[in-house]
């Protein structure tokens, strides 16, 4: 792993604590196989970081957007935060060149793992939030975001399936979509999730991906085809 001086001068971000820089870079995997490290595996940071980036990927875009209202800010948002664009942030950074892993998750490729490196990275925030406060690390995330957000405006990416799922359930049923892991499976390092979605009692799709995310925008891929064919149903019988 190279010096963890490295990756601060790339942050510009000088740790008081390099603990909790440390910790953000130590998988589960790696304090699996070194009982007497005392260093904590990054999934508590892990944790914060998710709401830390929440946080700051909203108050940007409701600063950059006044024109957009809930729906398509949220859909917006999703898109800057999921799991292959957080990786995209982690691979920017080389991030995974400072990662502490397993022997089995080096060798399984764990350092070029899209979940891994999301996870990673949002620890990485919390890291630099904790250690340095909230306007250090959106000044880490602010030059990541937006280059992100210049990718998807021009390429119309930002409506991703649950985002539809949401704008349609909410105007035709007045509902929210509810997702709902109901299992897990596999090792630690290819885990497979399997999402079910509801629209309040009735299920509408169910989805299956390698992580919660892409499982849930499987379920609802799944449930935007079944409200095609009921609606299609329903067109026919009238």
């Amino acid at each position: 792993m190279p010096a963890i001086e490295q990756l601060m001068a790339k942050l510009g971000v000088r740790f008081h604590d390099t603990g909790l820089l440390i910790s953000a870079l130590t998988h589960r995997s790696y304090v699996h196989e070194h009982y007497e490290s005392l260093i904590p595996p990054n999934e508590r940071l892990e944790f914060l970081g998710d709401s830390v980036l929440n946080f700051l990927t909203a108050r940007y875009l409701y600063l950059r957007h006044p024109e957009l209202g809930e729906g398509q800010l949220t859909a917006l948002r999703a898109a800057l935060v999921r799991t292959a664009t957080l990786a995209r942030f982690a691979r920017a950074i080389d991030l995974g060149a400072y990662l502490q892993l397993g022997k089995g998750e080096e060798h399984s490729g764990g350092r070029e793992r899209d979940g891994l490196l999301a996870d990673a990275f949002e620890a990485l925030l919390a890291a630099i939030y904790l250690d340095q406060g909230m306007d250090a690390a959106e000044r880490v995330l602010l030059p990541l975001l937006e280059q992100e957000h210049a990718r998807i405006a021009a390429q119309g990416l930002y409506i991703d399936d649950k985002s539809r799922l949401q704008e349609r359930v909410q105007s035709e049923r007045n509902l929210t979509p509810r997702y709902r892991t109901i299992s897990v499976s596999g090792p630690d390092h290819q885990r497979t999730f399997t999402v079910e979605v509801y629209a309040g009692s009735e299920k509408l799709g169910e989805g299956v991906g390698h992580s919660k995310q892409a499982a849930a925008q499987a379920a609802a891929r799944a449930a935007l085809t079944y409200l095609d064919q009921l609606r299609a149903n329903q067109e026919q019988g009238a």
